[in-house]
């Protein structure tokens, strides 16, 4: 019986690529999107499966901007701003991808089936859970809910585009195709 002998250093290993973190913090998420306060939407990311999933969380506050006029004394968080919320939790989905990700921007171009089952107000955490449907060169649609606690308060389809920025130039309005 004959065996055979590979010394450690006669087998080629290729590095590992570089892994996408799956939890992300607030400044991870400032260098993967280029929303700021007071439109940025979501503070941490808990769990990021490339290419497939993501579930993020906005801490909700009285403070909030938008709750000085909807509305006065019944302060409810604008159900477009949890829509809003779910884009941005796919967009650093979509975004933590490209190498050029400065260069880029990533662009409502449908919303579809929204629903509001509950209100949000102050004191709640949105836990936002977006999975993709559809994922094509540079168009994405993406299925997202947001739950408070275990109850579902709002859901969503979003299709978006990845478009090229450049600084300071708003540029011609780009031309889409759905995913």
């Amino acid at each position: 019986m004959t065996e055979s002998h590979h010394s450690p250093a006669a087998v080629a290993v290729a590095p590992a690529p570089a892994a996408t973190p799956t939890t992300l913090d607030i400044n991870q998420i400032q260098r993967i999107l280029p929303h700021r306060y007071p439109f940025l939407l979501i503070d941490r990311v808990l769990d990021l499966t490339r290419k497939q999933r993501i579930v993020a969380l906005k801490n909700v506050s009285v403070n909030e901007p938008f709750f000085a006029g909807h509305f006065p004394g019944f302060p409810i968080m604008p159900g477009v701003l949890i829509v809003e919320a779910i884009a941005q939790a796919g967009g650093v989905l979509v975004l933590a991808e490209p190498e050029n990700r400065q260069n880029k921007l990533m662009v409502f171009t449908g919303i579809e089936r929204a629903r509001f089952r509950r209100p949000v107000v102050p004191g709640d955490q949105l836990r936002i859970e977006v999975e993709v449907v559809a994922w094509r060169h540079s168009a994405v649609r993406m299925s997202g809910k947001a739950f408070v606690g275990d109850k579902l308060v709002c859901e969503a389809t979003a299709s978006c585009a990845l478009v090229s920025r450049a600084e300071g130039d708003a540029g011609p309005r780009p031309e889409v195709s759905e995913p």
